[in-house]
């Protein structure tokens, strides 16, 4: 493990130097446009346990925009996830978007679908009061083709790979509750023949306080800032994002 763990980290030393050399590169280009919004994204995550090694998790998220009060984006998500080891864990699942618009101005009378199916990577260091988490994730994704007026036969397909970096910090506890403060970083990047413009999607930072009510339920109020780039190439989303989440916790390997 000590071997396994010693390349994993040169890995990631070596993917975040690349990434920060992308981003000076970025912050290098002439940007035409940056669109400021506001949005808040509700959110209700069930974790079924069957047993010591494998859960079912699944996901319901809601993201509506609020200057104007606009629906964004609505969310289904499920995925399997298998834990290796102390520090390893594994999934894979499938997730529905239906969006509504990403320029609250805009309110069409139709949907765009996307199907997404998912697989990641998450390494996890434990401490006393800290928890280090890397994840390495991959998206196939399907969006139904569409233009102004509606949809649009077939579909257009491409990948994204993201890359998180996440520290817990527990500063309170006491039997089966506890408060922590929760900070990450997520860089994503597309890539296929409909990608060439913007092969770099987002950079996400996230900030949050994580309160566990009890062995069943927690509760999660945070702020994210994602910035990303729009197929054009050169016209940006600046978001700021206030996301509430709700955290439900099922133990089936007890009930059996």
């Amino acid at each position: 493990m000590c071997t396994f763990a010693s390349i994993l980290k040169l890995m990631t030393q070596k993917f975040l130097f690349f990434c920060a050399l992308l981003c000076l590169g970025l912050q290098a280009q002439t940007v035409k446009k940056v669109d400021h919004q506001s949005i808040v994204w509700t959110r209700y995550y069930n974790q079924l346990l069957l047993s010591e090694k494998w859960s079912l998790h699944s996901e319901i998220d809601n993201r509506v925009f609020t200057k104007p009060i606009q629906q964004n984006v609505y969310v289904l998500r499920v995925q399997g996830r298998y834990k290796i080891n102390s520090q390893l864990e594994t999934g894979a699942g499938l997730a529905h978007f239906s969006v509504t618009t990403q320029i609250p101005e805009i309110n069409p009378d139709f949907r765009i679908p996307e199907y997404r199916g998912q697989q990641d990577l998450t390494w996890r260091i434990s401490g006393k009061k800290i928890i280090l988490n890397q994840r390495f994730q991959v998206e196939e994704r399907f969006i139904h083709n569409a233009n102004a007026a509606g949809l649009l036969p077939g579909s257009t397909f491409s990948w994204r790979f993201r890359y998180r970096l996440q520290g817990d910090y527990t500063f309170w506890k006491k039997e089966n509750q506890a408060v922590k403060a929760i900070l990450s970083d997520e860089i994503m990047f597309n890539a296929g023949k409909s990608t060439r413009k913007n092969t770099f999607d987002q950079n996400r930072i996230y900030a949050a306080i994580h309160f566990q009510a009890s062995n069943h339920f927690s509760y999660e109020l945070g702020y994210l800032n994602s910035y990303q780039r729009r197929p054009s190439g050169v016209d940006f989303f600046d978001r700021d994002i206030i996301r509430l989440s709700i955290f439900h916790r099922l133990n089936w390997k007890n009930k059996s």
